[in-house]
């Protein structure tokens, strides 16, 4: 436990990051929100470790913005998907509400289980769990789960086991999971993008590259993106829906804090494609060094694709950030439909700041937006068509969001 005086170090360095980076989406008067925090310091400083954090997590909260975290570097995540590659949902039972096995990453620690979605949560490590409590898997360690399915009450027994999280200071703690797998199905290729992997989606363009190419080999002439689940990531969300058009075409824009407070005009932002290599990455980095970061990204000019026209897109409320900048450009641009449930609202660009004592703030420093000047924090996308899955269905392999998408292809 840190003593007083390093706690209120601590804490000072939290507020004066907050004040002089945090993007104000959400009209926060700083003032108050300082003031705020002054009242829980002496709260704070006698709390033990995992109140203390819960204490600043929460005054965080009240900045009314997403991508917002206070962690120990070697932590364990809450969202269950950041560590065994699987998202939960509560659904409702005799006895009160249960945790079901959502979305399930291919290849992750949860499938290799043998965990699937429908699946029931029922314990972990031999404690219940139940909502809204998510239950903790800790990096490194093995968990013995029973599931199981919704419409039977035969309990397996399961051995669930995490590797250790590799040091990864750009994000929060996380197994990262298979970005990109695909799969034919008559004609209509199925991309599942779990995570934009790689700093500036370079690693993760190359990857996508492979994945198309292998489903035009195959006579792919409908395209089927599957989102939901998606954890966000890097600027590969860029690549992908450069597949969608044939020219480059306005993504949407970033917004820095500065330029949030003293105004701007979309039609003076420099208007950058994502860069395709390291190199170009580099020379990008260097361009915008010296000046304002704001720009409007834009598509790649990937030329004409064999599914053009007949593309479809799934969300999900565990579709985040890149991924839901994804999911908005195509509904805007009509380039897809966008079939699902309301995705998340978590669209800002974050970033680390060391705050000492092993402890991380996660901060967003810039805000995301449609280039018709909407945005989505907060809101979410709401799909073209909305549809849900059936628990009891989905426990049997029936999806009803992946039937409808491959209707509305067919």
């Amino acid at each position: 436990m840190l003593q007083p005086a390093a706690r209120l170090k601590l804490i000072s360095r939290v507020k004066a990051i907050v004040v002089k980076h945090h993007f104000n989406i959400g009209n926060v008067d700083y003032a108050d929100w300082s003031r705020a925090v002054d009242e829980q310091i002496p709260t704070l400083l006698t709390a033990d470790d995992n109140a203390f954090e819960e204490g600043v997590r929460d005054l965080l909260s009240q900045l009314k913005s997403s991508h917002t975290n206070f962690f120990l570097s070697d932590t364990n995540p809450i969202m269950p998907q950041h560590v065994i590659g699987a998202t939960l949902r509560s659904v409702p039972r005799i006895g009160g509400p249960q945790w079901m096995f959502l979305d399930v990453f291919e290849d992750g620690p949860a499938a290799r289980a043998g965990i699937s979605p429908g699946h029931l949560l029922i314990t972990v490590n031999g404690t219940p769990t139940a909502p809204p409590t998510f239950p903790v898997f800790h990096f490194g360690e093995e968990h013995h789960v029973t599931i199981e399915l919704p419409n039977r009450h035969e309990a397996m027994d399961l051995l669930l086991t995490v590797p250790p999280r590799r040091a990864k200071r750009r994000r929060p703690p996380l197994i990262e999971p298979k970005s990109v797998s695909h799969r034919m199905l008559r004609n209509i290729g199925i991309l599942k993008i779990s995570f934009f992997s790689g700093a500036f989606g370079v690693r993760f363009s190359r990857l996508l590259d492979v994945a198309v190419a292998s489903l035009k080999a195959q006579g792919c002439d409908r395209l089927l993106i599957d989102l939901r689940g998606c954890l966000g990531g890097s600027l590969g969300f860029a690549r992908l829906v450069s597949y969608l058009c044939p020219d480059r075409f306005p993504i949407g824009y970033d917004i820095t804090r500065k330029r949030l407070q003293r105004g701007y005009n979309v039609a003076q932002f420099p208007r950058v494609p994502m860069p395709s290599t390291k190199l170009g990455v580099l020379f990008c980095l260097a361009r915008f060094s010296v000046r304002d970061k704001s720009l409007v990204l834009l598509t790649q000019g990937l030329g004409k694709q064999p599914f053009h026209g007949r593309v479809a897109v799934l969300v999900n409320e565990w579709t985040n950030s890149a991924g839901e900048m994804a999911a908005q450009f195509a509904k805007d641009t009509k380039l897809a439909t966008v079939v699902g449930k309301q995705t998340r609202g978590n669209v800002l660009g974050a970033t680390m700041f060391n705050v000492g004592h092993g402890y991380q703030l996660y901060l967003p420093i810039f805000g995301w937006y449609s280039p018709s000047g909407n945005y989505t924090e907060g809101s979410g996308v709401l799909p073209d068509v909305e549809i849900d899955i059936d628990p009891h269905r989905l426990a049997c392999g029936e999806d009803a969001q992946v039937n409808k998408a491959l209707e509305l292809l067919e």
